[in-house]
């Protein structure tokens, strides 16, 4: 028995050059885990448990992540309407941390002598996976084999060749991954700073024509209904949203950012579910929250993408910031009725008992029902009487030194 290594395995090209690098070439037990965020079938986990025993894997373990995904992650980047840079919907950057905590606790519970992951030099994911791993498993080795021999995709496969290993060694023209909050897609047109993928490209296709109108239901600022159909648990919401739009081909978009590492980097992604949702969410609070509410959800909404984008997802600051959006979410509730069309949609209105734009109140370029026109008039001044003191004053003194 050697050393035990706990390896987060996707069963693609690079984890499995780690299983072989790390039993034949270091001597290492490895035990290989799945983190599945909802990018995999059923079949597709069995397909990748069977690959992980055929590699020599002394265990391998399956963990279904979505619902904790959501609960942990998703439903606060809802509550904050969080797209990084007004663009992307953190798709890749929040499932990486939810698999990395789970890789970690695997790590405890077989008392395991390191952590390895595929990631590369070049990319955000290594800093994800390394600093969660030295937060929540200090001291723990962490071995990064492709990263770390620098490794191309042609030595990758000589070496595995050279082992006996059968798998499917073309390389898709684009890469893709596939989880719950979004699909990323990356390719030649994606390198650099111009060019769109082409429709290919895009993992779902455009099946639907004409338009659909969609009414959605939220509970405390959480997806609950959907055409008045209830779910479970919004994780089913969500994914029955998808199925809706989807064939339209919303939410696609490519996104412009800066990596951890300080590069530029872009990436393709199609979102039609999440993007319906944060818009139609966002629809709803600015009609049941106040401006001030609205003003500091933005400016805390912002950071907390950001920060989560960079990995940051344990820093106490974290918790502070969910406890805040939690409490925003009180009167979130209503129906928000949403036009879908190919390639893009629409918010055409909601209905919510906690609509603050109510007619009882008076309606907005006409005679208000709360006060008179004297009212007005008398408030103008208070409003603007501190500035006008300012201006005064400035006048006062500039005219001195004429």
């Amino acid at each position: 028995m050697g050393k035990k290594v706990v390896l987060g395995f996707s069963g693609g090209l690079d984890t499995t050059f780690c299983v072989k690098y790390l039993t034949e070439e270091k001597g290492y037990d490895v035990h290989s885990i799945i983190v599945n965020t909802g990018g995999f079938t059923e079949d597709e986990l069995r397909h990748i448990e069977a690959h992980a025993y055929a590699l020599g894997v002394r265990s391998h373990k399956s963990v279904n992540a979505v619902r904790s995904y959501y609960d942990s992650i998703i439903k606060f980047l809802v509550y904050g309407n969080v797209l990084k840079n007004s663009t992307y919907p953190l798709s890749v950057s929040a499932e990486r941390l939810s698999q990395a905590l789970h890789i970690a606790d695997h790590v405890t519970e077989l008392n395991a002598d390191a952590v390895a992951h595929g990631s590369t030099g070049a990319g955000n994911d290594q800093v994800r996976f390394d600093m969660i791993f030295n937060i929540m498993i200090p001291g723990v080795e962490i071995i990064t084999p492709i990263r770390d021999l620098k490794l191309s995709r042609e030595h990758e496969i000589d070496y595995l060749k050279a082992k006996g290993v059968n798998m499917n060694y073309e390389k898709n023209q684009y890469s893709i991954n596939k989880g719950l909050w979004g699909t990323s897609v990356g390719g030649k047109e994606t390198l650099s700073s111009k060019g769109m993928l082409p429709e290919e490209a895009w993992p779902t296709q455009v099946t639907k024509a004409g338009t659909e109108e969609v009414k959605i239901h939220f509970e405390k600022g959480e997806l609950r209904k959907v055409n008045d159909k209830t779910f479970k648990h919004p994780t089913e919401a969500i994914q029955f949203l998808q199925s809706i739009a989807g064939p339209y081909g919303i939410g696609r978009d490519i996104h412009v950012g800066d990596t951890i590492i300080g590069i530029k980097g872009r990436v393709g992604f199609e979102a039609a579910a999440p993007m319906v949702i944060l818009k139609s969410h966002h629809a709803l609070e600015k009609h049941v929250l106040t401006k001030w509410q609205l003003n500091w959800k933005d400016q805390l909404a912002q950071f907390y993408g950001n920060w989560l984008h960079e990995g940051q997802i344990l820093d106490p600051v974290m918790r502070d910031i969910e406890a805040f959006l939690e409490t925003t979410q009180r009167n979130v509730t209503g129906d928000v009725y949403v036009q879908l069309m190919p390639y893009r949609f629409q918010i055409t209105g909601i209905e919510s008992t906690y609509d603050l734009m109510s007619s009882k109140f008076g309606k907005y370029g006409e005679m208000n029902t709360g006060w008179s026109g004297d009212d007005v008039r008398g408030f103008s001044k208070i409003f603007g009487n501190q500035t006008m003191i300012y201006h005064q004053v400035k006048t006062s003194n500039e005219k001195k030194k004429i």
